[in-house]
């Protein structure tokens, strides 16, 4: 009960502060010596800055990217931006580009870890409390940072990312290919091979023009292969079956924009599906034995190990996730629940379910919910 009357009254502060008029932000933006393009914020009078800074880490970005590509991520959809909405409760706001795109989880943790030196070079101010925010792989990036710096952060928020199993993330995307080369052979050019797992150019560059849009097609054209795709690669699309499209596409983009930077990164091949039985197609026997199957290289899956979390909180962590999200499944958010609770930390779990479809599909009262929520935690000062 105590819980209950908690989440109220915080709602009850959010909705009293969306309401609220804040002032600009004062921004400055620069260039770390390892490439890392930042900015960092303070509330236009410094007089009202109450001695936190947020730090936040942004989603993925393919390598080929433009290069201010991740400013996109610094604004809510149809909200403010989060140097505005940070900096007008009194807080300092800090963000990198990362100095490099990509699979960029190890390089993210220390380009954010570096922000707070950043933020007080440039306005000759320390902060007293620190807390390390994320959406996407950038939650990840968030979570990870939490983990390994309890000394330095006093709290974390991961919103829709892949925290619980990151190997298992991987799959569930080579999972996407493999199932829809098998139910819709040669609409994304030859089949995804173990000989041939390398994504072609040609696939990345026109996946804009012409693969997506025949991949929409395709899916619009035959509705029953389309829900078996979705059944036996768990992909969700929520309580509306039109969603499917963007579900299966979503998913699908990663394997395509992803997957050769990974194997570069991760020194050979980290998807493996050789073991795998899938069911929920109206021939799951047929299914299983005309799949490809993959094995993972030995080298990759020992570098994946990097990228995986523990659940040993030692300061709270917040976790935002929509329940039929297709690119980051909500089990990945149930997936460190029991990492947390098996490491005794669950008190250190706060977790936030919003029953939408969408990956990262969030509006300004939920995530300031999620904010306070952090920032308010008695364990976080």
């Amino acid at each position: 009960m105590r819980k209950l009357w908690v989440r109220f009254a915080i709602l009850g502060i959010a909705t009293a502060l969306v309401s609220s008029t804040g002032q600009a932000a004062n921004c400055l933006w620069n260039t770390t010596a390892g490439g890392a393009r930042y900015v960092v914020c303070m509330p236009d009078d410094p007089a009202r800055w109450n001695g936190g800074l947020i730090l936040f880490a942004h989603g993925y970005i393919p390598v080929g990217a433009p290069q201010n590509a991740w400013q996109a991520q610094l604004k809510l959809p149809g909200g403010p931006s989060l140097p505005e909405l940070i900096t007008q409760y009194g807080f300092g706001f800090a963000a990198s580009s990362f100095s490099e795109d990509g699979l960029a989880v190890l390089k993210g943790v220390e380009d954010t870890m570096a922000l707070p030196g950043l933020f007080e070079a440039a306005f000759s101010k320390s902060p007293r409390r620190v807390f390390v925010s994320g959406v996407s792989e950038g939650g990840l990036v968030a979570a990870k940072a939490l983990e390994q710096y309890p000394e330095k952060l006093n709290g974390g928020l991961a919103a829709c990312a892949p925290i619980g199993d990151f190997r298992r993330q991987i799959d569930y995307f080579g999972d996407a290919r493999a199932l829809f080369d098998y139910f819709f052979p040669g609409v994304l050019g030859d089949r995804w091979t173990q000989s041939n797992i390398a994504i072609p150019p040609a696939l990345m560059l026109g996946w804009e023009s012409t693969y997506a849009p025949a991949t929409a097609g395709a899916l619009q054209a035959s509705p029953l292969k389309s829900a078996q795709l979705l059944s036996t690669g768990n992909i969700s699309v929520g309580l509306n079956p039109a969603n499917a499209g963007e579900a299966i596409l979503s998913a699908l983009w990663y394997n395509v924009f992803a997957t050769n930077d990974a194997m570069a990164k991760l020194g050979g091949n980290p998807y493996e599906n050789r073991s795998r039985w899938y069911s929920g197609s109206l021939n799951d026997f047929l299914l299983n034995l005309r799949v490809t199957r993959f094995t993972a290289d030995a080298a990759a899956l020992n570098a994946l190990k990097a990228y995986q979390t523990t659940g040993n909180l030692k300061r709270p962590l917040v976790t935002l996730h929509t329940v039929w999200d297709p690119v980051v499944p909500a089990w990945q958010e149930s997936l460190y629940a029991q990492k947390a609770a098996q490491a005794g930390k669950s008190t250190l779990l706060v977790r936030y379910p919003v029953l939408r479809f969408g990956h990262c599909a969030f509006n300004e009262g939920e995530v300031l919910i999620a904010f306070l929520t952090m920032v308010m935690h008695p364990y976080a000062n």
